[in-house]
């Protein structure tokens, strides 16, 4: 019999290591098959919620934000590189702009009750990391939101109004609240966390230790 299992990803499209740590948790529910029944809701978070619209070049974000130089930032993207092509997801080369996610974040949770969530999330971060798109920018988004069989109308109507504003800044300052300050962080059965883009066989066992312990409690209770 397959276990429920309660996944929050709690993530930002502008973050490297949360497609990684996407494509590896994917891999290794496929691993686990029937073991699980997973459900994955994803849970907003932002890097950077005073971006203004116009973006920033990525080199000197990271220099401001991290003191990092590029040389630090080329050394850091190439390993992401190959993480991402080790998972089947492509990072492309080259200069690009970081953008506030916001409303990238408002469809996301639209997205989640139309049963699309997960295909726009993924979507979004092809768009950004693949294409180099300006993810703030509601022609792209809706572009996108189109692209993974989402109403493009209905889209665009969520973009140029404040719908799912208050409910996602509800989401961000929860989820703050419970201690999560980096991403991606993966919460399960809301009781036991997992930060950072592990490797597929790390998902693997912290999901099967998770099952260990929960079905010990059951019978413990028994």
């Amino acid at each position: 019999m397959s276990t429920p299992l309660k996944i929050d990803f709690i993530s930002d499209v502008a973050c490297p290591w949360c497609i990684v740590g996407l494509r590896a948790l994917d891999q290794a529910l496929e691993h686990l098959g029937d073991e699980v029944q997973a459900q994955i809701h994803f849970q907003p978070f932002e890097l950077n919620p005073k971006m203004g619209p116009e973006g920033q070049d990525i080199f000197e974000h990271i220099a401001q934000k991290y003191g990092s130089t590029r040389e630090q930032y080329q050394a850091n993207a190439e390993n992401i590189r190959q993480r991402g092509a080790e998972l089947g997801f492509v990072f492309k080369q080259g200069d690009r702009r970081v953008y506030n996610t916001f409303d990238a974040h408002r469809l996301i949770h639209w997205a989640e009750g139309e049963g699309k969530q997960h295909a726009l999330k993924e979507a979004l971060f092809t768009a950004y990391f693949s294409q180099h798109a300006n993810v703030s920018s509601h022609q792209i988004l809706a572009d996108v939101a189109q692209k993974v069989g989402l109403d493009r109308t209905r889209a665009e109507a969520i973009l140029t109004s404040d719908e799912y504003t208050a409910e996602v800044r509800e989401l961000e300052q929860l989820w703050v609240s419970r201690g999560v300050s980096s991403v991606p962080t993966i919460v399960f059965n809301d009781q036991y966390a997992v930060s950072g883009g592990q490797p597929v066989d790390v998902f693997v066992g912290a999901i099967r230790q998770i099952i260990s312990e929960q079905s010990s409690v059951v019978n413990g209770a028994q």
